[in-house]
């Protein structure tokens, strides 16, 4: 029997990775990755084609939203803005949040969705982030899968899946690791695209969940700190 079909959103990250993992278990796969002018969009573009290989996408879409430049605001578009190394322990919006990021490219994954005749939305968003950005929290996504539904067709009813939102890194790892999900493929870091760079907090979060399970994270990093150790600023 042919499987029911979602479109997931993939970054090239970590996250997004293992999240096309889970969809998979249930779903043909129409994987969707945005270039917004971040500072590694090429590498993440490349994670995201040999995710979508990996994985055995029946679709794939990729979407320029060169907007995000223009409007600015964020230190992963806008070079003149500094990435700070990561604190781990700040609950403020850091420098890297891109603004309403997350709502852009769920209105681009609904539309396509409404076309392709696909069930679910599958996003790897994660509460442990929601302090720092705003459009991670659970009541957003809830929120907009009653506006994708009363915004769309009277026979289109999307679901929007979040099935990672509630794990911290650590444990969304060990998921990858038992659903063999392709870490090694995977891209987090903000700052660099040959090496990560292993400071700033996407590199941290990362890093600081491999460390805890006491797993080698299979990417190159510059430099690897003692993430155990150094909880506050490093």
């Amino acid at each position: 029997m042919k499987k029911k079909l979602a479109v997931v959103a993939v970054s090239g990250g970590l996250d997004s990775c293992i999240t096309t993992a889970i969809a998979k278990k249930e779903y043909d796969l129409a994987l969707v990755h945005i270039n917004y002018g971040q500072r590694t969009e090429s590498k993440e573009l490349e994670s995201f084609h040999k995710i979508a290989d990996y994985f055995d996408a029946v679709k794939r879409m990729v979407i320029d939203f060169g907007h995000f430049q223009k409007i600015g605001g964020s230190s992963l578009t806008d070079k003149s803005m500094n990435i700070n190394k990561a604190d781990l322990e700040s609950k403020s919006v850091p420098t890297t949040y891109v603004p309403f990021r997350n709502a852009n490219i769920l209105s681009a994954c609904v539309s396509w969705a409404e076309i392709i005749g696909a069930e679910a939305i599958f996003i790897g968003a994660v509460f442990e982030d929601s302090s720092g950005y705003p459009d991670c929290r659970p009541e957003f996504f809830k929120s907009f899968e009653e506006t994708a539904n009363l915004g769309t067709k009277p026979e289109t009813n999307i679901k929007i899946e979040t099935p990672i939102i509630h794990l911290d890194k650590k444990d969304i790892i060990k998921l990858g690791l038992e659903l063999k999900a392709p870490l090694e493929l995977t891209w987090s870091c903000y700052r660099d695209e040959n090496e990560a760079c292993g400071v700033c907090d996407s590199c941290a979060l990362r890093l600081r969940g491999f460390q805890t399970l006491g797993v080698v994270d299979p990417i190159p990093y510059k430099e690897i700190p003692n993430y155990l150790e150094n909880k506050g600023n490093t």
